[in-house]
């Protein structure tokens, strides 16, 4: 079965966050996701920020299971749903996004698919993978 394309546009991950402010630190500030749109009125506040290109990844629970080992979290919950964010430098982000008052899940580690991965819980218990493609290693 084949679908058109064009059908969707744009993904739009929506975070419902429980202290805003600590949130804008962590996406925007932090990770430096620029801002995009911004909307304040008595219903309250909303921050629309650029993640770049976006893609969905679906997984069954063997596959997630197996990269939670690899990000060093085995024993930890699995998510049903990960951000992952692709950044220049894993270990920056890591201590910028800790910095931030996010819980260092696993610190990055290099995975048998050439990048270095950094698992962290971020606010209102995002589960977040940062992640630097490492190249082919020649």
């Amino acid at each position: 079965m084949t679908i058109e394309r064009g059908g969707v546009r744009q993904l739009r991950l929506v975070v419902n966050a429980s202290d805003l402010d600590a949130a804008v630190a962590f996406y925007r500030d932090a990770l430096g996701m620029p801002e995009t749109g911004r909307f304040e009125d008595q219903e309250g506040r909303v921050l629309i920020l650029d993640a770049g290109r976006a893609t969905v990844e679906l997984t069954d629970a063997p596959h997630a299971g197996y990269v939670d080992r690899v990000e060093g979290v085995a024993g930890e919950p699995v998510p049903t749903l990960r951000v992952a964010f692709e950044v220049e430098d894993a270990q920056g982000a890591t201590r910028r996004l800790e910095a931030t008052g996010a819980r260092v899940v696993a610190e990055p580690t290099t995975t048998p698919w050439r990048s270095s991965n950094a698992r962290l819980e971020g606010p209102d218990g995002v589960a977040v993978t940062v992640f630097q493609e490492l190249g082919d290693g020649s």
